[in-house]
């Protein structure tokens, strides 16, 4: 076996330890994205306008989740510059106060979100039609988002301290246990779109008190406090205010190509929503890079290897390309069939089929696009980030705005909506790639200053 790996032309010195965090990140990350496809296609059965709702609800949901994402990026790398530097209690207690943090956030979200949830459905632009079943998606579900966020912290720190096996047990138990609730409740209790909710809040519940479960284990053994520090919580909410304000551009960029699908009509906002899924499934798998790359480069840096930090960065672009060109085969070899779980309407099966062109070929820029940034965040360029989605939110604005509707017909104007979205990725990929190829993110030690 040896001979033969070594034969093999894309064996690199960085690969054991890239796959050692990537392949079980991979297996973490697509189990959502195949979740929301489980869920959309068990909501589809209840009609399009059901999967429509469920379509502008998910968006809401994903907006929050995004916008404190930094959560798990900001505390992995954080936790991993201390895990390279040696300091393994440092970065325990930089995890403990984390998941105070998202605790304190869940509650706020669900306290302003349940009132403004009507707002909210009418600003995505939700048909009389569809606004009922997406209210009632959003009213249940943002019920989970304390134990969500609390998920999403508890994975930094487990990344941060180069364990990617455990995130991805918990996340598959979870997903499992939530497709099967959603079958349950949804197809066989007839609870309608509140069934897939529930199983939402009742899967994301469990899997939160697993992950603090873990963090307390691992607090005891390091000897490390479980309250929380004001100090502690200022520094996580401080390091996290720059990807929060990264993840609110990424968020623009969803949530107004959302908008302007259903604004297409109830068929196109539907199509999207299984579009939309697709894309998110494969970005996920190649985020799996992105994610081993914060732990490694936050390690290497917090160690003072700049050296090491460039080629495992090179190494994992390659593979960035490598797996954007399989999943750009992938899409075009399954387009004909990718339909068939979703719906019968004939509008929206034509729909679906057109818009996969599009999410085929944006594959290998997606993939540079997401190894950047796992990198750039590893490294704890916060700040250069926010700025670098600021400015390409506003690049992708005037073509989300124009090309849907310059274009001639319902399917050519989500085409056009795709085409802008692709606009994006483009733009993101010029402005992450400037910044890899300079210095100015590679700064060392345990803290970055």
């Amino acid at each position: 076996m040896p001979q033969i790996l070594s034969a093999v032309p894309f064996r690199h010195r960085h690969d054991r330890e890239i796959f050692a965090l990537a392949i079980p990140t991979f297996f973490a990350l697509i189990s959502e994205p195949l979740f929301l496809l489980t869920d959309s296609a068990i909501v589809g059965t209840l009609g399009t306008q059901a999967l429509g709702g469920l379509g502008v609800a998910g968006q809401v949901l994903l907006t929050l989740v995004a916008v404190c994402i930094f959560l798990a990026y900001g505390t992995t790398a954080a936790v991993a510059r201390r895990f390279g530097a040696g300091d393994v209690p440092g970065g325990v207690r930089d995890g403990v106060d984390g998941m105070w943090l998202a605790v304190l956030l869940g509650a706020v979200a669900v306290a302003v979100g349940w009132p403004l949830g009507p707002v909210l459905v009418d600003a995505l632009g939700a048909s009389a039609d569809v606004a009922p079943y997406a209210l009632t998606y959003l009213r249940i579900s943002l019920l989970s988002t304390p134990f969500l966020l609390v998920v999403m912290a508890g994975t930094g720190v487990l990344r941060g301290l180069q364990d990617a096996r455990t995130p991805l047990l918990v996340a598959v138990a979870s997903y499992v246990g939530n497709a099967a609730l959603c079958a349950v409740f949804v197809l066989v209790l007839d609870w309608g779109i509140a069934g897939s909710a529930w199983s939402t809040v009742i899967a994301q519940g469990s899997a939160a008190f697993w992950y603090a479960a873990m963090v307390v284990r691992a607090a005891r053994r390091e000897g490390v406090s479980l309250a929380p520090t004001a100090a502690g919580l200022r520094s996580s909410a401080s390091a996290g205010f720059a990807l929060f304000l990264r993840s609110v551009s990424m968020r623009v960029v969803a949530l107004v190509t959302t908008a302007v699908a259903a604004r297409l009509g109830d068929a196109s906002i539907a199509a999207h929503q299984v579009s939309y899924n697709i894309w998110a499934l494969l970005v996920f798998a190649m985020d799996a890079i992105a994610i081993a790359g914060q732990s490694i480069v936050g390690r290497y840096l917090g160690a003072g290897d700049v050296r090491g930090t460039r080629d495992a960065t090179r190494r994992m672009v390659e593979w960035g390309v490598m797996l954007g060109l399989v999943f750009t085969a992938l899409v075009f070899l399954v387009m004909p069939w990718a339909w068939i779980p979703f719906t019968s309407d004939p509008e929206v099966r034509t729909l679906i089929t057109a818009s996969l062109v599009v999410v085929a070929l944006m594959q290998p820029l997606s993939g540079v696009t997401m190894v950047l940034d796992g990198v750039l965040m590893g490294a704890g360029d916060q700040r250069y980030l926010a700025w670098a989605s600021l400015w390409t939110m506003l690049a992708f604005l005037p073509f989300a705005l124009v090309l849907p509707w310059s274009a001639n017909g319902s399917v050519w104007g989500l085409v056009g909506l795709w085409t802008a979205f692709a606009v994006w990725i483009l733009a993101r990929t010029l402005t992450l790639g400037a910044r890899a190829r300079g210095t100015a993110w590679l700064v060392t030690g345990a803290i970055r200053p």
